[in-house]
């Protein structure tokens, strides 16, 4: 089962999203918050797999309790679920360690799904998010890739991790293992400075670091 916490300051937002993950049979709503600093204080009390989280919130935005649960229960998934797709909101969220990034206007087998795939430890951006990520282009002075280059095979397996495919899509599509695949991306973390696959992808994209290298 996958353990779920619902934080939204919206009575309604959060009644809507526990009747319909109630209806899935490898879901479990654990508990609801109504504000970030909730949130932190229900994930510490009761670890759940995945916390769906608002950006906008009182007391705490979703932000500031992304960044204290990532920094205290790391392996915790949070996935921001929110109106906002601008900027401002993506790039911070993304930053603070979540690791999606939805729209509310999402279809509700899309968000369950998207639960799924974070799981299965996939990338899961709306593509407005994905946009946003794909207009940052800010230089960095001596960035990790730059001090540490990425083999051709790495620049290939991160350009399709950036396309949000698993470790198995990833060997099907460069004909290596997965123990390979699995290999390649640790060392891409190791070189990047990065935690995890979104990071990997937001640092990708920041860097013009998608397209695959020629063989």
């Amino acid at each position: 089962m996958i353990r779920v916490l619902i934080a939204d300051d919206h009575h309604v937002v959060r009644r809507g999203l526990l009747f319909f993950l109630k209806t899935q049979k490898d879901m479990d709503v654990v508990g609801e918050a109504t504000n970030g600093k909730e949130a932190v204080e229900l994930t510490a009390k009761l670890r759940p797999d995945v916390v769906l989280m608002d950006l906008v919130m009182p007391i705490m935005d979703g932000i500031q309790a992304t960044k204290k649960i990532k920094a205290q229960y790391p392996q915790t998934q949070v996935l921001m679920l929110t109106s906002f797709s601008d900027r401002d909101h993506v790039i911070p969220a993304i930053e603070a360690g979540a690791a999606g990034y939805q729209l509310k206007d999402i279809e509700p087998d899309d968000l369950v799904e998207s639960i799924r795939k974070l799981m299965r430890g996939e990338n899961t951006l709306h593509p407005q998010a994905t946009s946003q990520l794909m207009k940052v282009r800010e230089p960095q002075i001596e960035p990790p890739h730059k001090l540490y280059p990425l083999t051709p095979r790495e620049q290939d397996v991160l350009s399709e991790l950036t396309k949000g495919k698993s470790n198995k899509e990833i060997a099907s599509a460069l004909f290596v293992t997965e123990k390979t695949v699995k290999t390649h991306i640790s060392n891409i973390f190791s070189k990047l400075l990065v935690q995890d696959r979104t990071q990997a992808a937001l640092y990708a994209v920041k860097h013009g670091l998608t397209e695959p290298s020629s063989l």
